[in-house]
């Protein structure tokens, strides 16, 4: 591919477009990226190649430039990666949507559910662009972006319902620190990275009430269990939970003072309320947003998730989070398989 729009100019979006510009120059290809940013100050700083508002003064390839047009971003692409705020794909699809092109490839690296639909950005996507699944990617895995922007290895999973889309991604994107793996299982590979975030609240208020390494231990493993019923019980692979997009994004964003979704459990845990959280926050912590909608749909599906439920409550004012505790754990007594 030679033409590609990367629609977000935060952290994630813009490390992503260097994977991109990364990948290309390893492998001997010429590639123009244009990258869509809301913001004067962060668009103009492209054209020294840099953001150092998101990156610092990690360096982009020259192959990268920026502009606030959607229009101008999208024209001619023929990969469109969407790398924006998850609450806010409807509205920015059905702004700028039409420009994408009917041939491209639309590749999603959000990780939420939809609030007042439950759907996951895949099935947003679809619905708003008409695109076939086959067209449809989604991008999951411990990607946490400034270790990526500083060139340290790490693995991710490309998914689509097309193997061979799935793999024309992944050998676009295989960069000389990013390993892509290929997947058909959309639904897993999505279900992984929204859930993790909840997991990695409830994992970051155990850290902010300074609770002990096995006390995060059980909250982890015992999340991956609520994650793995999710993503079954919706037609999601078991052997995708415990790869990459389940138990290695997990384990990251649970464990890295550089997740946002931890970083703001953590806050929770201190006593702060949600409110209070995002105005502390300058990045957007997935997790609370999605939070509820994931416990909607597991209720919907009948799925128990205490995890995410007391996650939930906290969220919403409902539980101090001093009484948190108790509910980490709140199931019947079952087999660990259960």
């Amino acid at each position: 591919m030679r033409q590609i729009a990367v629609m977000g100019a935060g952290s994630w979006g813009s490390t992503f477009a260097k994977v991109l510009g990364d990948a290309a120059a390893s492998h001997g290809i010429e590639r123009s990226i244009r990258i869509w940013g809301r913001t004067t100050d962060v668009v103009a700083d492209f054209g020294r190649h840099r953001n150092t508002k998101y990156l610092g003064d990690i360096a982009l390839p020259e192959s990268i430039t920026a502009t606030m047009s959607p229009a101008e971003a999208l024209e001619g692409a023929q990969v469109v990666v969407l790398a924006i705020p998850a609450q806010s794909l409807r509205a920015q699809l059905t702004d700028w949507g039409a420009h994408i092109p009917r041939d491209a490839v639309v590749l999603s690296l959000m990780k939420g559910l939809e609030l007042g639909t439950d759907k996951r950005m895949s099935e947003v996507i679809a619905e708003l662009t008409g695109l076939p699944q086959g067209q449809i990617a989604v991008l999951s895995g411990p990607n946490l972006a400034l270790e990526i922007a500083r060139s340290q290895p790490t693995g991710s999973v490309v998914a689509c319902t097309d193997h061979e889309t799935a793999q024309w991604i992944a050998e676009s994107c295989t960069a000389p620190y990013f390993r892509p793996y290929m997947s058909t299982d959309v639904v897993g590979v999505e279900i992984g990275g929204i859930v993790k975030n909840v997991i990695a609240l409830a994992v970051g208020i155990c850290e902010g009430k300074e609770m002990g390494d096995n006390t995060k231990a059980t909250v982890i493993t015992r999340g991956l269990a609520e994650t793995t019923r999710l993503a079954v019980a919706l037609g999601g692979d078991l052997t995708t939970m415990a790869g990459l997009a389940g138990l290695g994004d997990l384990v990251a964003t649970c464990s890295s003072k550089l997740s946002r979704n931890h970083t703001a459990g953590s806050l929770l845990g201190q006593g702060l309320d949600a409110d209070q959280v995002g105005a502390r926050m300058t990045q957007v912590a997935e997790g609370i947003k999605s939070a509820p909608a994931v416990l909607e749909l597991a209720q919907r599906v009948g799925v128990d998730m205490p995890i995410t439920a007391a996650v939930v409550a906290v969220l919403r004012g409902e539980l101090p989070v001093d009484q948190l505790e108790p509910l980490l754990l709140a199931r019947q007594l079952k087999s660990e398989g259960d």
